[in-house]
């Protein structure tokens, strides 16, 4: 453990960052996963509406850095074409 008291308290907050990071990144695994979830039952309602949530999401995470652009265009692109192959 660190013994000036700066360092102390940044490895709190550098804990307390990481907690939100987790939570945030998990927020975004399970939103994809409700996409696929949907694909995978045939319901195209349920699939789009979890698709628009994905992309919020996906969005934010780009905006506050916890995922890349790329990888946000990467899940959008998966996403796409899984609800579309729903309607054939």
């Amino acid at each position: 453990m660190a013994n000036i008291k700066s360092q102390k308290k940044r490895a709190l907050t550098n804990a307390k960052a990481q907690e939100n990071n987790m939570a945030k990144k998990t927020v975004v695994k399970s939103a994809i996963k409700n996409v696929l979830k949907a694909v995978e039952a045939k319901d195209a309602d349920a699939a789009k509406a979890a698709y628009d949530k994905a992309n919020s999401v996906l969005d934010k995470a780009v905006s506050t850095g916890i995922k890349t652009g790329n990888y946000a265009a990467r899940q959008k692109s998966r996403l796409a074409k899984a609800v579309n192959s729903i309607n054939g």
